[in-house]
């Protein structure tokens, strides 16, 4: 990944922040904290097998 493409990921993902933060007041942020918390819980489970 070179300098040019990561500034523009974090650009990107600021903007999606700021918009959500902005007109959606963090209702989408929330809601992908929640499902990636989900996910980390789900991932965990199978991992801590007998």
């Amino acid at each position: 990944m070179t300098n040019t493409l990561a500034i523009w990921i974090g650009i990107v993902i600021a903007a999606f922040f700021a918009v959500d933060a902005v007109l959606f007041d963090w209702t989408y942020t929330l809601f992908l904290g929640l499902k990636l918390a989900d996910l980390l819980w789900w991932l965990s489970f199978w991992r801590s097998g007998p």
